[in-house]
């Protein structure tokens, strides 16, 4: 089986568990593998942390211009018209590192999706829908793209959710984040939303709260 190409980060002991990350618009799986001395959740020392590259592909919001992308974003209106096809390919390559990570020791329980911006939607699409119950999902500065297609399974209706947006997003408004917050409550997912003064970036209270948040749900 091929996979995504991956900036894997091993954990110190036997890995019992796994993040995986989806970087954003335009950047690669090293954007986010920085990120991880920063990280220091208890069970840190036997989490593997892999941070897949997405394809290149023209993405036309961008005069066609050819970036990496997890799929094509169509017009830039506050509804973010995508190519739902290409989306749920890159969610189907996600379901295959969380197959890796499974053939590998991990637990389906103890794997967590996280994603930003476009990562982010492609992670609500992944988890969502993936048949067996994950550990958790995180999603940064990001909007559920596919809320009208999706076929959730309820294996993850329990699924530990964790959504955070910057108030001055000017990239992805903190409306859109909100409105996913709005639309998974109505669908009976819990989740829980934090926003900081911040624009389409981390900033440390929010990986703080990142750290807390691993710590609880591993």
């Amino acid at each position: 089986m091929s996979y995504l190409p991956c900036v894997e980060i091993k954990s110190q002991q036997q890995a019992d568990s796994a993040v995986i990350w989806l970087h954003g618009l335009g950047a690669d799986g090293h954007d986010f593998a920085s990120l991880v001395p920063q990280l220091n959740f208890p069970k840190k020392v036997s989490t593997r942390f892999i941070f897949p590259h997405a394809p290149s592909m023209p993405v036309t919001i961008n005069g066609g211009y050819i970036m990496p992308a997890w799929y094509d974003i169509l017009e830039m209106s506050i509804d973010r018209k995508v190519d739902v096809v290409q989306l749920e390919k890159s969610a189907a390559e996600v379901a295959k590192l969380i197959l890796r990570e499974q053939e590998r020791g991990v637990a389906n329980q103890r794997i967590i999706l996280a994603g930003f911006s476009q990562g982010g939607a492609v992670v609500y699409q992944a988890a969502l829908s993936h048949a067996e119950p994950l550990g958790g999902l995180l999603v940064l500065s990001s909007y559920f793209a596919t809320y009208q297609t999706i076929q959730a399974h309820p294996a993850n209706q329990q699924i530990p959710i964790l959504i955070q947006h910057g108030t001055q997003d000017n990239v992805v408004p903190e409306a859109l984040g909100q409105r996913a917050v709005q639309l998974l409550s109505e669908r009976g997912y819990h989740v829980d939303y934090q926003r900081y003064p911040m624009a389409h970036t981390l900033c440390a209270p929010q990986i703080d709260d990142i750290n807390r948040w691993f710590g609880r749900v591993l």
